[in-house]
């Protein structure tokens, strides 16, 4: 195995036989990573706590947050070439191994819940046609989830690039209905629906503007991540250079059609009729407009979307943790390959965990809600050191030339930092708390992978945060027993 200078191994040989992904594929990675179950309830979601003023508002914060993170993926893809899946490979490069563990682990719980969240919401929507489907957190449902969740495991296990071509048809099939969604409200949009109660401050429910706007904070975040979907799977890239256009191209195309989705409906339906739709909302919308076949054709379309995402998602999950063990930040088992190049150990290790969430939401009856708001606030670790990395090459001038302007590049490192910290306090404890305790959970096998390779654990810095971080995930567990905190 080959290693780089700052510590990230290069790609074994079975790696390197396997055939790489071009422009079309990580384009579709990045779209389809985030155009999942989302968007479709984006109607439902941002009005359950928002007039249109704040959401508004909020999809200003997020697209110029969003904006921020783009262009930092951009600008790490094309000056640290070197450095493979992305956010975790930022963090350690550039705050050192624990921070680089912590952004992996962290990402890792992030993906792997949110396919817990997809699991559940493409049963909710199938209980439109199924009823004993409920609310995806039924036994019947809980049991088409695990059929689908190794179905999806084995596809993968026949090889990333075959399983890339899939991702790649599905994303395409699944805009279709949305861009169908866009026309249709395009023409029934009505403006005295969309001005009436414009500030939200007519609903005492919904509080402050301030209040109203944290409220949208992690729906937006929910239906972006995935932005740096290209950046993570970079070592499979044909092209590096193509990863920047790829992150782009999602990150356009995403925002268009979230932003029309939930600003229209809000011109169609008025926010406390948006509030009380069943999600996926977008087809309580529809319906209201062109009858029930629309309802039933948004609930397919969601049935194929998250498909797609389960697929993306999947392999984003499995690549993070397999990365991170190849230079030894997580133990060696993730490390293990199969002969198609496929991180088998990882995969496995990440879908017996969405099993166990799967058979958890059938006893706390966990929500699709709950569950992507902790995927959401999981993240935050990875994207806040990704801008931290980029504003720290800018100030230090590291893999910038000669006469290169760095003001630019690190005020955008820096605003994706703020963006990042601002989400955390958007967030909420409860959610917070939630993600100490999965993050405490993680020390230990930090510990352990460092301990395989005779390396000491921890600098007195690194040490100060770990006992900081196990010390709120025990407090967190105190307040989850004692039920003064339930997120789920």
């Amino acid at each position: 195995m080959v290693t780089t200078d700052i510590g990230v191994s290069a790609p074994p040989a079975s790696q390197t036989k396997t055939r790489k992904l071009r422009l079309g594929a990580l384009t579709a990675l990045v779209i389809g990573s985030m155009v999942g179950s989302g968007v479709f309830s984006l109607p439902q979601n941002m009005a359950a706590g928002a007039g249109p003023l704040a959401i508004l508002i909020g999809w200003g914060i997020t697209a110029v947050g969003m904006l921020a993170l783009v262009f930092v993926y951009q600008s790490l893809a094309t000056r640290k070439p070197e450095l493979d899946a992305g956010p975790y490979a930022y963090a350690k490069a550039g705050f050192g191994p624990f921070i680089g563990f912590n952004s992996a682990w962290g990402y890792w719980i992030s993906a792997w819940l949110g396919n817990v969240s997809y699991a559940v919401v493409v049963f909710s929507a199938l209980s439109y046609f199924f009823p004993f489907f409920g609310a995806g957190n039924t036994w019947q449902a809980v049991l088409g989830a695990s059929v689908l969740l190794w179905l999806v495991h084995g596809l993968i296990l026949g090889g990333l690039k075959e399983a890339a071509g899939v991702n790649t048809i599905v994303t395409i099939a699944k805009i279709a209905p949305i861009v169908l969604f866009i026309g249709v409200a395009i023409v029934a949009f009505k403006l005295h629906v969309f001005s009436l109660d414009f500030s939200g401050l007519g609903n005492a429910s919904l509080g402050s503007i301030t209040g109203q706007v944290k409220s949208t904070m992690l729906v937006t975040l929910w239906v972006f991540i995935g932005i740096e979907g290209a950046s993570v799977v970079s070592a499979r890239a044909e092209r590096r250079s193509e990863i920047a256009l790829a992150t782009g191209i999602g990150f356009f195309t995403c925002l268009a059609l979230y932003a029309l989705v939930s600003l229209l409906s809000l011109g169609i339906m008025t926010q406390p009729e948006l509030a009380g739709l069943k999600n996926p909302s977008m087809a309580g919308v529809l319906e209201h407009v062109v009858g029930p076949w629309g309802a039933v054709l948004i609930n397919i379309a969601l049935v194929v979307s998250v498909l797609g995402a389960f697929l993306s998602w999947t392999l984003l999950a499995a690549e993070i943790p397999h990365v991170a063990a190849r230079d030894g930040t997580m133990p060696a088992f993730f490390a293990r390959e199969s002969e198609r190049g496929v991180p088998s150990t990882s995969l496995f290790i990440t879908n017996a965990l969405v099993q166990l969430f799967l058979i958890i939401t059938l006893f706390a009856e966990s929500t699709y809600q709950a569950l992507f708001s902790i995927a959401s606030a999981a993240i935050l670790v990875p994207y806040i050191f990704s801008g931290a990395y980029a504003a720290k090459l800018a100030i230090t001038g590291e893999s910038y030339e000669g006469g290169q302007s760095r003001t630019g590049p690190m005020l955008i490192g820096l605003l994706a930092t703020v963006y990042g910290l601002w989400l955390v306090y958007a967030a909420g404890p409860a959610y917070l708390f939630m993600c100490a305790l999965l993050y405490a959970v993680g020390v230990p096998l930090y510990v352990y992978a460092r301990s395989e390779r005779k390396e000491r654990a921890f600098t007195a810095a690194e040490a100060v945060i770990a006992l900081a971080l196990v010390a709120v995930g025990l407090f967190a567990a105190y307040e989850m027993w004692t039920g003064a905190v339930s997120p789920l």
